[in-house]
């Protein structure tokens, strides 16, 4: 039978025990060993059955066991010590505080999915899971961010593998009050809400749930609530539940709702409302033209309230390919915005930031993406080489511009190392190293021995494959309850042999089923008499997607083969908790996706701060830290034929790998036991990738090359009550119109004959058109570099040309010189930008005049 409804019953703490309430109610407990051990302690049975939640166990330990921990002076002394250096963490200045006036009071942090606990399944994949990271890193440097998302009932599924080897997906209900999180509430102790005005005179009501992630607060919003009809009940019931209309409400109340519930937490807190707006990803996009509304309801025109909303506001896409980008139908995004939903904003204006009207776009659809990023004056990918994918895949939006030199950077992604890092990896840095933080070691010292640090891979080893029958035994019970587990169940993996890993996210560019190209060439791998290889797979497809599903069928397949089930596994429900063993226990870890269709890619990350070496496609984060000593790189085939040729290739290098490099440097040991060639490559791992893959890295370039300019950005454009936005949309309009008359007349050069040499200089002068535009509007620049088909130019470099002169009625004249620095191929050209101090790029409108 199931219940109708669900509540949690909460346990009476005894006074002396109530700093445990105030340490289970903050998020810092997901990284802070100490607290999560004292919460051990209370009940070490319950505590694993309830998955590592301190909330959770607090609910449920017995009101004797509590009696007797009251009377512990010993465990009341920790629980009062951890509350005080919880509180101290809370309050002390750190790295953000010593940056200035300057840097910004508050940053709003937009992500339709946070992956912070195994307790709070809010997240999906990769991209929760960074968000949380972020936040986590924000907290320990001090940055003020406020994260904003969705509150989803259900969460996203969880997974279990029918006997055909079939997904199945089942959503539990979460109940809020079991959850360490509290309603915002107004000074009245009535409930903070948002209302958005929808088609048909309805209106989406959502309160407002406030988490604390360490010193971060994360606003979630719920429409869950009386005030809604059943329909709109709903609309937060499912991360990535529904498509379509379904899924644009949840981006409505996520954006839209989103910025109006910061604006009442920031009065609520007393805290400066936000100046830097980051969107992490498109689903949030609509909380620029949110911001826009109130700035139009201070006075401002859309033109000029669009620029004071770019000025501040920071866009991160994770995608590297369209079809990842949510689209909407344009009627559909019409209708909605031909409501009350933003008074003083026209519905023509919003369907123009979204619109696909450039080359190669489709007609009548809305694109999260481009708005994203025609809503944000600065934007970034998540690795060197995503950052290029993106300007070349975004690059219509700025047409006649090189995607070198489409505005959108990179800073690549980083992991949070206190919850990645496992305890035996911190526990050993601090006997040997003198710090917890693993990442701040030098683990080259000999203050770490070989053995010492093979015996520690061996400890993380042993503890996978123990979870991994354990999984697989409750896995067997949920799906078969009352029939035992098979007897091999016991003996899946060993603790003593070579173990690959491979989880993530379930998409055919992921190639979760590489491995499987030879599955004789596999079988010989997993099944050597000497050395021998076990691999360890999870991972979630989307529910709609059948052809993941088909995928891990094929996996689970294969796995139950007698001959090699005991090497290969599948572990069903891929989350936080079973990652957080799963990363460390690899010796070494798998990514084969379809270059360059990884953005990042940050398992691999967390693999390497415990000491696991990688073995990838060089795509994501790899391609750039990739050495030679801390892991291998599948060879990619991009001249292939096909797409079936291209698998069979790199799978077969793959197995090359595995077979005649892995393996042998595994099990190549010494007298001692130890694989010393191996262990040189742990050390280097570790000493050398683990301060570069910290998310406080990441969050540091954030603060100083985004949030910071950002900040200053919008100081800028709203100084003097708005002028200088309003000064900068006429210039624009300004410059828009008369474009068209913009042009190079003439490009004369001289200075070198028709054979230069290095050292030579060219001199060339440039008659520019103007039209109705002045000097101070523009900038006109030689580009050179090395041509290439079709004439391009390669490699590009720029050389500003200064004017010279600019008579009424005539061509204005800009001259300058370079000099040859190398022999070979050269080409130049002239070209005519708009340029004005308050923008980030002189690609920002998109409008070049070249010589032609």
């Amino acid at each position: 039978m199931k219940a109708i409804r669900r509540f949690t019953v909460r346990t009476v703490l005894p006074d002396v025990l109530a700093p445990l309430e105030e340490l289970a109610a903050n998020l810092r407990w997901s990284w802070h060993q100490p607290t999560l051990e004292l919460f051990r302690d209370i009940a070490p049975e319950l505590w694993d059955e309830l998955g590592k939640d301190p909330y959770g166990l607090l609910g449920e330990v017995q009101p004797a066991r509590l009696a007797e921990l009251a009377a512990d002076e010993a465990f009341v002394g920790r629980a009062v010590a951890l509350r005080d250096e919880l509180r101290a963490y809370l309050g002390a200045p750190r790295w953000y505080q010593g940056l200035g006036s300057h840097a910004p009071a508050t940053v709003a942090y937009f992500s339709p999915e946070f992956g912070i606990a195994d307790a709070l399944p809010q997240y999906s994949g990769g991209l929760g899971i960074l968000a949380g990271d972020h936040l986590k890193a924000a907290s320990d440097l001090g940055v003020p961010i406020v994260g904003v998302g969705l509150f989803y009932r259900a969460g996203y599924f969880r997974q279990a593998i029918s006997r055909e080897g079939w997904q199945l997906e089942s959503y539990p209900v979460l109940d809020p009050d079991g959850l360490p999180m509290s309603v915002l509430r107004a000074p009245d102790g009535t409930a903070a809400q948002v209302v958005l005005a929808l088609p048909d005179g309805k209106a989406l009501t959502a309160r407002i749930w406030l988490l604390a992630v360490g010193r971060v607060p994360l606003l979630l919003l719920d429409t869950d609530v009386p005030e809604n009809p059943e329909e709109l009940r709903s609309v937060t019931d499912r991360l990535y539940g529904g498509g379509g209309e379904h899924r644009l409400l949840q981006e409505l109340l996520l954006g839209i709702g989103g910025a109006r519930a910061v604006g009442i937490y920031a009065r609520l807190a007393g805290i400066p409302e936000p100046t830097v707006f980051h969107t992490n990803e498109g689903h949030a996009g609509f909380l620029g033209l949110e911001r826009i509304r109130e700035l139009v309801g201070d006075g401002l025109s859309f033109a000029e309230a669009l620029e004071v909303v770019r000025a501040g506001t920071v866009f991160t896409t994770h995608t590297p390919v369209p079809a990842g980008i949510d689209r909407f139908e344009a009627p559909l995004v019409e209708r909605y915005f031909s409501t009350e939903l933003l008074p003083g904003v026209d519905a023509a204006d919003v369907l123009a930031l979204g619109a696909e009207d450039y080359e190669g776009g489709a007609a009548d659809t809305f694109n999260m993406a481009v708005m994203g990023l025609r809503l944000a004056q600065r934007a970034n990918g998540v690795s060197l080489l995503h950052g290029a994918v993106s300007r070349q895949m975004f690059g219509a939006l700025w047409p006649g511009f090189d995607s070198e030199e489409v505005p959108i950077t990179s800073i690549t992604n980083g992991v949070h190392p206190a919850t990645w890092t496992d305890p035996r990896v911190r526990a050993l840095a601090a006997s040997k190293l003198g710090t917890d933080d693993a990442t701040a070691c030098d683990w080259t010292t000999d203050a770490v021995t070989d053995a010492e640090l093979w015996r520690l891979r061996g400890e993380l080893r042993a503890q996978l494959v123990a979870d991994a029958r354990r999984r697989m035994a409750a896995a067997w019970e949920e799906q078969n309850p009352g029939v035992p587990a098979p007897p091999w169940y016991r003996e899946l993996l060993s603790p003593e042999v070579l173990t690959i890993g491979f989880a993530r996210r379930v998409p055919t560019y992921k190639r979760l089923t590489l491995m499987l190209q030879d599955p004789d060439r596999l079988r010989a791998l997993l099944t050597d008499p000497d050395r021998p290889v076990q691999l360890v797979v999870a991972g979630k497809s989307h529910p709609a997607d059948d052809g993941g599903k088909r995928l891990i069928q094929l996996l689970v397949e294969f796995s139950q083969d007698p001959e090699v089930r005991g090497r290969i596994v599948f572990l069903p429900d891929y989350d936080i908790g079973m990652a957080q063993t799963l990363y460390p226990g690899c010796d070494v870890w798998l990514n084969n996706p379809l270059r360059p269709l990884e953005a990042c890619g940050t398992s691999g990350m967390k693999a390497a701060l415990n000491g696991s070496l990688n073995l990838s496609i060089l795509d994501g984060w790899w391609s750039e830290f990739h050495d030679e000593h801390n892991g291998w790189a599948i060879p990619s085939a991009d001249s292939a034929g096909d797409a079936a040729e291209r698998d069979a290739l790199e799978a077969a290098a793959m197995y090359d790998l595995i077979e005649h490099q892995i393996a042998p440097r595994f099990y190549d040991r010494g007298a001692d036991g130890v694989p010393a060639a191996w262990v040189a490559d742990i050390r280097h791992t570790l000493a050398t990738l683990s301060p570069a893959l910290s998310a406080e890295r990441m969050v540091r370039e954030y603060v100083e090359r985004l949030y910071l300019p950002a900040a200053a950005s919008e100081t800028a454009i709203t100084s003097g009550d708005y002028s200088a936005a309003r000064e900068l949309a006429a210039w624009v309009a300004r410059v828009r119109g008369a474009w068209p008359e913009v042009h190079v007349a003439h490009v004369e050069s001289g200075g070198v004959d028709a054979s230069p040499h290095v050292g030579e200089e060219l001199r060339v002068r440039a008659f520019v058109e103007l039209g109705d535009l002045g000097p101070d509007d523009v900038a006109v620049e030689l580009v050179h570099g090395r041509p290439r088909a079709g004439e391009e130019l390669g490699d590009a470099h720029v050389v500003p040309l200064e004017l010279e002169s600019h008579d009424l009625g005539k061509p204005a004249v800009y001259t300058g010189s370079l000099r040859f620095e190398r022999a070979g191929a050269f080409g130049y050209t002239v070209r005519v930008v708009p340029r004005n101090a308050l923008f980030a790029s002189d690609a920002e409108l998109g409008l070049v005049a070249l010589a032609g």
